[in-house]
């Protein structure tokens, strides 16, 4: 007797979400069709249409799924710092695990970046907020320097976002645990080298534009 499998009480939308994380980790976003999520998920080419309006929606939920995780893992990483340096400090860790963890979700949330998706653009700027506000308890505690936080955030999420890049296209001579003391040595040197650097006011304008849309 065949068991047909059911997607009663939103099963649907998460058998559709978890096709379409695999597909991704195989093709890529650009490679990634609705067809394709549906084959793999089992059903019909048109059920998808259920919970997403086309392609675009559907990957844009993978990413605000993603950004969702990231803000989870870096605050729940930062809980054991005992001072605010330490805190930002692995808040970066935090940021390159859930990479390691989540590479196909990483891919997706930094390729829509250019899209302008209210959903996806809302839960990025909740990340960028988290990292911010470390940052923020980093100038109040005095390792960092005083005046516009938003570079130096910008800094910091550069640098941890390099090598959760490089970390998961290979492109980095080290295992996950290695990659993670990397960045913990990485981030003790922004924060130490950022303690001694005094913002140029003529250049904090310039950092704090907005990516176009």
């Amino acid at each position: 007797m065949s068991v047909k499998r059911s997607y009663h009480h939103g099963n649907l939308r998460i058998a559709l979400l978890d096709a379409g994380v695999a597909l991704i980790g195989e093709v890529g976003p650009k490679g990634f069709t609705i067809r394709e999520v549906a084959r793999r998920a089992g059903v019909s080419h048109n059920a998808p249409y259920r919970h997403f309006r086309d392609k675009d929606q559907l990957l844009e939920a993978i990413a605000v799924e993603g950004f969702e995780r990231l803000t989870a893992a870096m605050k729940k990483r930062s809980v054991a710092g005992a001072t605010a340096a330490e805190r930002l400090r692995l808040c970066g860790c935090g940021y390159v695990d859930f990479a390691l963890h989540w590479p196909q979700h990483f891919l997706v949330m930094f390729d829509l970046a250019s899209r302008g998706l209210p959903k996806h653009d809302t839960v990025g700027e909740n990340a960028f907020q988290t990292l911010l506000g470390f940052i923020i308890e980093s100038q109040k505690e005095g390792v960092l320097p005083e005046g516009d936080p938003h570079p130096l955030a910008l800094m910091a999420w550069s640098m941890v976002h390099g090598i959760a890049k490089l970390a998961i296209s290979g492109n980095l001579p080290y295992t996950s645990k290695q990659v993670l003391d990397f960045t913990q040595c990485a981030s003790e040197a922004f924060v130490s080298g950022m303690g001694n650097l005094k913002q140029p006011g003529n250049s904090i304008g310039v950092l704090r534009k907005r990516r176009p849309k």
